[in-house]
């Protein structure tokens, strides 16, 4: 599996606008809904605040990864969004986050989902990509560099 399939310059947001998780998590799936607009928006965001409820999903250095499971998405579909300021989000080290990468996956699409999330923390160990993740200005240079990590 490849970003290029599951995230879209289109779903990339510089600039996040939400103070608190809750409204991260409605800007964010607007920004995969009008990527995929098959998007079921509410049971995306039921489905991304349910899994939090198990365990907060800011594993680390002002990263965030909410993901949930949806019947209206076929594969995986995914968004990620910049906070310049922070957001409070009871991340494990109990900092704000600044970086997040939403993940929304078909129902029944476990070992995928498991995979883009496999994947993606890769990624993210790899703090040359969040230092030179904070400095872009583009979307389309936001996900060319995701792209080119990821391979």
């Amino acid at each position: 599996m490849t970003f290029n399939k599951v995230f879209s310059p289109k779903s990339i947001i510089l600039n996040l606008e939400s103070e608190d998780k809750d409204e991260l998590f409605e800007e964010l799936v607007q920004a995969i809904y009008e990527a995929n607009p098959s998007l079921d928006r509410e049971e995306a965001i039921s489905s991304v605040k349910e899994r939090e409820a198990k365990m907060t999903t800011g594993i680390m250095h002002s990263v965030g990864v909410p993901h949930g499971n949806c019947k209206s998405v076929d594969g995986c579909v995914g968004a990620i969004g910049i906070s310049r300021k922070g957001i409070e989000y009871n991340s494990l080290d109990g900092q704000p986050v600044h970086f997040v990468f939403m993940l929304i996956c078909g129902q029944g699409q476990d070992e995928l989902h498991l995979e883009v999330l496999k994947e993606l923390a890769a990624v993210l160990q790899n703090d040359q990509f969040l230092e030179e993740l904070k400095n872009l200005k583009d979307p389309q240079e936001v996900f060319n560099l995701l792209c080119r990590c990821s391979e």
